[in-house]
């Protein structure tokens, strides 16, 4: 690991930072809002109460130029196995290229291989291909097709 870098559990006061990370690219520029930080709280404390959560924050000369969010699943597929999903992984756009992502991935990896897990997985948009590409050259496979629904369109369902 790189001496000038630091990999730690973020802190309330990172919040700030995470969420810019997060509105930094086309889709979160639709769905965050770094102007209120206020709707993120709640999140974030039930994320740091959790000892199946880990919101890992990648942090240069005392700057957060990197997050992602790591979960835990117990599961009784893969004979009660456990998994480690990944979400939310962003570098500082000032970052991007220098290979940031690909070690916050790998300890990541460290981080499932420590609890046990027998697969880490991630859901990545499909308008985001560079992001894809990014995934596929670090070894993951689009071995399932991904679906969502919004609970606030349920309603409108009939079901």
């Amino acid at each position: 690991m790189r001496k000038d870098l630091l990999w730690r559990r973020a802190a309330r006061e990172d919040l700030e930072s995470i969420i810019n990370l997060l509105y930094d690219d086309p889709l979160g520029k639709n769905r965050e809002n770094p102007q209120n930080i206020q709707a993120y709280e709640k999140a974030f404390k039930e994320i740091s109460m959790d000892q199946n959560q880990w919101l890992m924050v990648l942090e240069k000369k005392g700057k957060v130029i990197g997050t992602c969010h790591l979960t835990v699943m117990p599961s009784l597929t893969f004979q009660g196995s456990r998994r480690l999903h990944l979400e939310a992984v962003r570098i500082d756009a000032s970052y991007r290229g220098q290979g940031l992502g690909k070690l916050m991935i790998q300890k990541a990896m460290r981080m499932a291989q420590q609890e046990k897990c027998c697969l880490v997985e991630l859901t990545t948009s499909k308008n985001r291909s560079d992001a894809k590409a990014f995934y596929e050259g670090l070894g993951f496979e689009a071995t399932h097709e991904g679906m969502k629904w919004s609970v606030k369109d349920f309603s409108a369902t009939g079901i």
